[in-house]
């Protein structure tokens, strides 16, 4: 089983749901760090339907701006550690902070990617496949959600697309049984 993996895919792809299953089936105790922030009623239903889906025994952690170091303080061996979602967590920095320090929050959790023992799961939207955007803010949105997802697809053993529900290993090994 791969240490590190980053699955992506687009809204409602199936990838949240993917993630899980490789949580499952790591038999590992599971953290989950949720960067949602539930801001309207929409995205409260959302927040919603993840907490439904999770297993009462995996632990929470809710932390929608210092991922770094929440994934350091969760990572250890012999866990896992789930992290949902990476595009939300920009989303959050980009209204509550400063271009340097998104710069930071993009180099600290690279670094303690690298570093974490036991098995990491990493979940983002992949927002970089159609047309660009037309607002200055929603192409630095996808520059930035296309630039972190490049330099953890390096770091990442494991690398996962899916489109429609279905899998495709881009890099790293396939899962030895793909989670439903």
């Amino acid at each position: 089983m791969a240490p590190r993996t980053l699955v992506l895919g687009g809204v409602r792809s199936g990838k949240s749901r993917f993630a899980e299953g490789l949580a499952r089936v790591a038999a590992l105790p599971v953290t989950y760090i949720a960067t949602a922030r539930g801001a309207d009623g929409e995205m409260a239903r959302r927040i919603a339907d993840h907490q439904r889906r999770r297993p009462a025994a995996w632990d929470l952690v809710e932390e929608p701006l210092a991922l770094a170091a929440a994934l350091a303080a969760a990572a250890a061996p012999g866990r896992c550690v789930l992290v949902e979602c990476l595009t939300l967590w920009i989303t959050n920095l980009l209204v509550d902070e400063t271009p340097e320090r998104i710069e930071h929050a993009f180099e600290a959790l690279l670094g303690v990617v690298e570093r974490s023992p036991g098995r990491v799961i990493l979940v983002g939207n992949e927002t970089n496949m159609g047309v660009t955007p037309l607002g200055e803010l929603s192409r630095r949105y996808c520059d930035l959600a296309g630039g972190l997802h490049q330099a953890l697809a390096e770091r990442c053993d494991q690398v996962i697309l899916v489109v429609a529900g279905l899998p495709l290993v881009l890099k790293g090994p396939a899962p030895i049984a793909l989670p439903n």
